[in-house]
């Protein structure tokens, strides 16, 4: 039986939000990180697991048929590869970077200057779209020390908490791009290989759908429903229950998690009571 080749990094945040994000698809894995691969026992899925800076060559070679990677890396090394899904998870983004007594104003301030990176298309693009002419230096690991050993002016380099970069006295100055963990493809993945990576998509978006929603359940006077629904559409429109006090009526819906307390706050304003609100395991839309 043909199964799906999926490639993940092999260690790391995004090596467990990976491997989290398969478990909630239902996706069992027999054995774990220390060896190369593994497969599912129920699930036609072999994982790979990979140095995240190798998985677009993997893809490109038709070595593995999609792979869960970081956007940034798709982006410095595999431009050409498809993205079919954007998971939500693992967000970080590309900047540049310079010392805290670095008198900054605009790009031009790197005309020049010698800077750090461990993507040097991604710089170099930027710098060139900016007419930009710097030097650059090619680090793999520990960006953030050049400026501080003299090697250079500034950096590029992944920025998430921004933690490191205060840590090492420095400060982003430019955000090239946002990324975040995706699904890529591989353009010679077969039919059938095809055929399975729509059965993950379909888990995977139903896994995302629950993570960013919250269902809600609310009491409220039949006079205030009105207003109460427009503030709950629902995927299509809420669910009303009479209640067994006459002149009321249970309301339940789906709030995106991202406007959950907005919502909740014109909610109790429109009326409604006895507010409660849990956790989606999955939503099938």
């Amino acid at each position: 039986m043909e199964q799906l080749k999926i490639a993940v990094q092999k260690a790391g945040r995004l090596h467990d939000e990976s491997m989290a994000l398969l478990k909630d698809c239902g996706i069992y894995i027999d054995n774990g990180r220390e060896q190369l691969k593994a497969a599912s026992s129920n699930f036609p899925i072999e994982i790979y697991y990979l140095r995240n800076g190798d998985i677009p060559q993997y893809l490109k070679d038709g070595v593995v048929d999609c792979a869960i990677l970081g956007e940034n890396i798709l982006i410095e090394k595999g431009q050409e590869l498809s993205v079919v899904d954007w998971l939500g998870f693992s967000k970080c983004r590309v900047s540049l970077a310079v010392p805290k007594t670095f008198k900054y104003n605009s790009i031009n301030d790197l005309n020049g200057k010698r800077i750090a990176t461990s993507y040097p298309e991604t710089t170099q693009n930027f710098l060139t779209q900016n007419n930009i002419q710097a030097e650059l230096h090619l680090i793999n690991g520990s960006v953030e020390i050049a400026p501080n050993i003299g090697l250079a002016d500034a950096i590029c380099d992944i920025v998430s908490s921004g933690n490191t970069l205060f840590k090492n006295n420095l400060k982003e100055v430019e955000v090239i791009f946002k990324s975040q963990a995706v699904l890529a493809v591989s353009p010679s993945i077969s039919k059938k290989g095809g055929e399975i990576l729509n059965k993950l998509r379909f888990r995977i978006r139903s896994v995302l759908h629950g993570r960013n929603s919250r269902y809600v359940l609310l009491n409220a006077p039949n006079h205030k429903l009105a207003e109460i629904i427009n503030l709950l559409p629902g995927m299509k429109s809420p669910t009303l229950l009479p209640l067994a006090e006459a002149g009321w009526s249970s309301v339940h819906s789906v709030v995106n998690s991202d406007a959950f307390w907005e919502v909740i706050e014109e909610l109790r304003e429109a009326g409604a009571e006895g507010i409660l609100v849990c956790p989606i395991e999955k939503m099938i839309i």
